[in-house]
């Protein structure tokens, strides 16, 4: 009896076993070669789509500052989360539009629309005033586009067989981790350019350090149209009335089950949707705050947190695509549950070497202007002169011309936290870049083994619209919180928000199982 086709031969058309017969071909040697170029430009996509949500995550606090120096930390939490608002708002409406019409259609415009909100990204310091509100348009609009994530997964899972599906899905993810890998890179790279880099008056065009990544992002956006016009096609049904049966022959679903909306367990879906929250709101959490975090913390100036947490970033996001490689192995060997359950005790145990100790304190930004009494106008002449001198990480020199480093007098809390040490963040940082990218792919490759044979593109929406929601209220929570009450309250409930994830998991543990598993039971 021959099987579905593995998942390291792409190349093998599709065969199906029927009893007391030879094997029939599912699809010609054409048919495949046509599916996995639609599948790999669903690839490109999804590395895309996340190019454009973390090639700017390390530069939108200093270009926010730069176009309206209105704008606080408060507002800056609404600007990272009106992307994912803006997906979670997109996410369910793609899904449930490539249900019913050709999926190239809502993937042409979503990237369309993607394409133009980078524009808007670019020129939000030509606009006369509200700039910072034309900042936060631009990153909704950039998010609206990014919905199309949901059409991306519900075409994988629905161009693949069952045992293609898990190597596939890990693809996807692999795809997005290296889009958040190459975002940062790309991000420090333009640093070079500098913050006047080049303009052009004719057009009110100004290439910097900060608008550079949102062209890019316009650019690859309208390559990846041209793509999907020439190349995509549509694929789906494989498998969709075949699960593998107990003894290992492949089975026929009874019709009456297949179109039983009971046939799916809800309660698994429900709890994997919950799941997925957490695990997208605790890592919003984390990318939104470094930043900010750093520069409180060493005295960076957003010059340097822009390059060393692009650094960092990449550095996180290589480990990510081991981690995804990794995990493709593991699933061979371990129940997908149980790599689940591992991925969220190594993102509490990111968040927990978070929390601040110790005796040494963040430095102030006023100390420096404190001690400007100390010095006498010819000596402040000549430092406003001076040309600064770093410390790799810290300790600045005395220049009145450059910004203001250090934690601001006005967050209260800077006076008795602790400093997060270097290496603590580090080492969180290496912790949730192994914990993070387990939970996502096997989140992602459960969930459409629960959906089992249903069209996932309405479902898909959902599990991508409750990513959103969390990457909404994430950026928005810690905005809140960290200003007010400083990292320790930032990062305690989010240790108890991981922890309250593991415990729902452990009493739903026995439900988390693939739509075959269920049939069988069934049977």
């Amino acid at each position: 009896m021959a099987e579905i086709q593995g998942e390291a031969d792409e190349r093998s058309p599709l065969l199906k076993s029927e009893s007391g017969s030879e094997d029939t071909l599912v699809e010609t040697l054409q048919e495949n070669r046509s599916r996995w170029t639609s599948i790999r430009i669903m690839y490109l996509t999804m590395f895309l789509s996340s190019i454009g949500f973390s090639v700017v995550m390390a530069s939108i606090w200093p270009f926010l500052q730069k176009v309206d120096n209105s704008a606080d930390a408060s507002f800056l939490g609404w600007v990272v989360a009106s992307y994912s608002l803006g997906q979670m708002v997109a996410s369910p409406l793609f899904g449930a539009w490539s249900n019913y019409r050709p999926r190239r259609e809502p993937l042409i415009i979503s990237i369309f629309i993607n394409v133009a909100a980078n524009i808007l990204y670019g020129y939000v310091h030509a606009l006369p005033s509200h700039n910072k509100y034309y900042l936060l348009l631009s990153r909704a609009f950039i998010g609206f586009g990014a919905g199309n994530v949901a059409v991306v997964r519900s075409y994988v899972a629905g161009a693949t067989s069952l045992q293609e599906r898990t190597a596939a899905m890990a693809n996807v993810s692999a795809s997005q981790a290296l889009g958040f890998i190459l975002g940062p890179a790309l991000q420090a790279a333009m640093t070079s350019i500098g913050q006047k880099g080049v303009s052009w008056k004719l057009i009110d065009l100004e290439l910097n350090m900060y608008t550079a990544p949102a062209f890019l992002g316009a650019f690859l956006g309208v390559a990846n149209i041209v793509l999907i016009i020439a190349l995509f096609r549509e694929h789906c049904g494989i498998e969709l009335n075949r699960v593998k049966g107990i003894n290992g022959n492949i089975q026929e679903i009874p019709e009456v089950l297949e179109n039983s909306f009971g046939s799916i367990d809800l309660i698994a879906v429900v709890t994997s949707n919950i799941l997925f929250f957490i695990i997208l709101f605790v890592f919003a959490i984390f990318e939104t705050i470094a930043t900010p975090l750093t520069m409180d913390m060493y005295a960076w100036t957003g010059k340097q947190a822009v390059l060393y947490n692009g650094i960092l970033l990449l550095g996180v996001g290589v480990e990510s695509i081991v981690v995804f490689m990794t995990t493709k192995i593991l699933t061979k060997r371990f129940e997908d549950r149980l790599l689940l359950l591992g991925g969220f005790v190594l993102i509490f145990l990111g968040f927990f070497v978070l929390l601040p100790w110790g005796d040494q304190y963040p430095q102030i930004q006023w100390t420096e202007i404190k001690n400007i009494s100390n010095y006498t106008s010819a000596e402040i002449k000549y430092n406003e002169s001076s040309i600064v001198t770093w410390n790799f990480f810290m300790q600045p020199s005395l220049d009145l011309s450059a910004e203001r480093i250090g934690c601001p007098l006005q967050q209260v809390w800077c006076q008795y936290v602790p400093i997060i040490h270097l290496s603590q963040y580090i080492l969180s940082a290496t912790l949730i870049g192994m914990g993070y990218p387990v939970c996502n792919v096997i989140s992602y490759i459960l969930y459409s083994k629960i959906l089992g044979p249903k069209p996932q593109g309405v479902y898909m929406g959902w599990l991508t619209a409750s990513g959103s929601g969390a990457r909404t209220f994430g950026p928005v929570f810690v905005s809140q919180v960290y200003t007010r009450y400083g990292p320790r309250w930032t990062f305690g409930p989010i240790c108890g928000i991981v922890m309250a994830a593991i415990i729902l998991m452990g009493s739903m543990y026995k439900r988390l199982i693939g739509f075959t598993i269920q049939y069988q039971r069934l049977q």
